[in-house]
């Protein structure tokens, strides 16, 4: 069995998503060494601490930000605005789709009791680490491998790619269409992943004024979905599954990890 510290773990998820920095989403809240036997989840919580704990785990690897990086989880939105830019989209228009998203991300951190969790980690002695952004980015590649895969031409056959996706496939959840048509042919489309969350209705609405007929998010809220369709916008909204989505990242970092040999047991992932 190998032996692994926690930068080395964060270490790989970089490297398997090719970065050469830890984004401001993810970060080593505890430190530590020699660890063989880690804990995956996608949500941490003390109890979560804990079950670690008394299972005699080295480590756990959660994927959604806590502590500093849900801070600064606000900063990662910009990739929005590095897609839109890659899609045609005007500067000035991109960063005008995500300002009122960041502002609503960086408040509700700035309510939060963010050290909680990290604190009750430290106190226990228990090696934790949060990593976002580098999972979503290697679920956004393999989604966009999928739907290539599957040649779109309608909307309707965003689904039968998707779910070619075993993360997908066994999920509760369904790829919907909740805004347009599933009989649709698609011209364009633009998966809208890997970008801190979804661009609500501002960015659905941008690639939607510059030609792009369909945009595929993980997730949506009610309040900006109900924006899009009292908005009539002219496109089709395709929603995936979050727990899907962000299970088939931490999937392919627990089988590097499970490569360079440590013992990688998940809690609440879709496999």
């Amino acid at each position: 069995m190998g032996r692994m510290d926690t930068e080395e773990i964060m270490h790989t998820a970089l490297s398997l998503a090719g970065m050469d920095s830890i984004p401001a989403d993810s970060a080593v809240h505890v430190k530590g060494k020699d660890i063989r036997k880690v804990l995956m989840c996608i949500d941490v919580e003390q109890s979560t601490i804990m079950l670690a704990k008394h299972l005699g785990y080295d480590a756990i690897i959660a994927h959604h930000p806590i502590g500093k990086a849900y801070i600064d989880f606000y900063k990662v939105l910009d990739r929005h605005v590095e897609f839109m830019l890659n899609a045609g989209i005007a500067r000035g228009v991109a960063e005008e789709a995500v300002k009122e998203l960041k502002e609503r991300v960086m408040l509700r951190a700035h309510t939060s009791i963010y050290t909680h969790v990290t604190s009750f980690a430290e106190k226990v002695g228990m090696p934790l680490l949060n990593i976002h952004l580098p999972c979503d980015e290697l679920m956004r590649r393999a989604i966009l491998k999928s739907l290539e895969a599957g040649r779109v031409e309608r909307v309707r056959d965003i689904a039968s790619s998707v779910e070619q996706l075993d993360e997908f496939k066994k999920a509760d959840t369904r790829v919907k269409v909740v805004h347009g048509d599933e009989d649709t042919h698609v011209k364009r489309y633009m998966l809208v992943v890997a970008a801190g969350t979804n661009g609500g209705y501002s960015v659905a609405k941008a690639y939607f004024d510059h030609g792009y007929d369909t945009v595929i998010y993980l997730h949506i809220s009610p309040e900006d979905l109900a924006r899009v369709k009292s908005s009539n916008l002219n496109g089709n909204l395709v929603i995936l599954g979050h727990l899907a989505g962000d299970s088939l990242g931490m999937n392919m970092l627990a089988d590097e990890l499970t490569r360079k040999g440590l013992q990688v047991d998940k809690l609440g992932i879709i496999e």
